[in-house]
């Protein structure tokens, strides 16, 4: 099988092709990917190793890069994990993440359509759920909660879902869907929230969390999510959606602790700034779908995620000491200029 992995050079896409190199040796893994700022192709040294693996660099948006890839590649399968994903930024600038997130979605299924594919799955967000109540702990977000989203990310993510369903119901494309929780672990980009307090704290710097830090999020470890996609797109029904959670509820105030705690590093560091403009108060996923029908659970509580994310960062810091410098930009022309 041949399969297309869009955004395989950021955090969760990466995780996600190292996992399939791993499980399905016979599989061939196409990397479409542009490198914009989260994008790190030194975090996919080893998988370049592997015969089975190729890397394109390309914008999903751009309908002939897309187009001539899959002329020349003819692939079984697309992943589409591209995506602009950063709160923060889409507030400041919401025009990018409208481009990437719905026409770049848009321009994959064209092609889809066009080449003929066995499968296309899109990888979304449970923030297209909008947010729950801190006081309303038996309320979770199942497959068939109402999309109501908070900011231009979430919009664009939920635009995406929406014209993925409207390409299924429309031309019978044989798509999927799967909306998880808060990923964490390796090759985590260091300005979200758990890479930052673990990068900034061994620096001993100030750890920003936003109001009193009581808002809520659904903890997923990223091989867990991985392994849930792999089984979505080899058994899940065509025209479903998926949630993917990792029961691991917990406050923001509660998950910096946490690594402070592994870290050895006092509370002292933490420091309590202003609160982001429409700032969700809880995510909570409900699996219960993925679980019943496709047997999936996840192998990692939140307690033990930690640990082994912690210990992956205190053992490569080159990786991210490259990107807080801003090195990692260059690792593609480095790799590829003049070859």
């Amino acid at each position: 099988m041949k399969i297309i992995v869009t955004g395989g050079a950021g955090f969760i896409g990466s995780n996600f092709v190292y996992h399939m190199l791993e499980k399905h040796p016979d599989y061939k893994i196409i990397c479409l990917d542009n490198l914009t700022y989260a994008g790190n192709l030194h975090t996919l040294e080893e998988a370049m190793k592997n015969p089975n693996f190729k890397f394109v660099k390309g914008d999903i948006s751009e309908r002939d890069c897309v187009f001539k890839l899959f002329e020349d590649e003819k692939p079984d399968v697309v992943v589409n994990f591209a995506a602009e994903s950063h709160v923060d930024r889409s507030i400041e600038d919401p025009g990018i993440f409208l481009n990437t997130n719905i026409i770049g979605t848009q321009v994959m299924m064209d092609a889809c359509r066009k080449y003929g594919i066995k499968r296309y799955h899109q990888v979304s967000t449970d923030e297209v759920y909008g947010d729950l109540p801190l006081d309303r702990l038996d309320l979770m977000f199942t497959e068939d909660t109402p999309i109501h989203t908070s900011s231009p990310y979430s919009a664009s993510k939920a635009g995406a879902d929406l014209l993925v369903m409207a390409y299924y119901r429309t031309f019978g494309l044989p798509v999927t869907i799967s909306r998880c929780s808060n990923n964490y672990g390796p090759y985590h980009f260091p300005e979200k929230l758990i890479p930052l307090i673990i990068t900034r704290a061994l620096d001993n710097q100030n750890l920003p969390v936003y109001g009193t830090g009581a808002n809520v999020r659904d903890w997923l470890y990223v091989g867990d999510h991985c392994s849930a996609i792999d089984l979505v797109i080899h058994k899940g029904r065509v025209g479903e959606t998926y949630n993917i959670g990792g029961h691991n509820e917990r406050t923001n105030l509660e998950v910096v602790k946490a690594v402070l705690h592994e870290l050895g590093k006092p509370e002292s560091l933490i420091t309590y700034v202003t609160d982001r403009p429409g700032h969700d108060r809880r995510y909570a996923i409900d699996p219960a779908k993925i679980e019943k029908e496709l047997g999936w659970q996840p192998t990692y509580n939140f307690e033990q995620g930690i640990k082994v994310t912690v210990k992956w960062y205190l053992e490569n810091k080159g990786w991210w000491e490259k990107i807080i410098s801003g090195e990692y930009q260059n690792y593609y022309d480095k790799m590829y200029t003049n070859r």
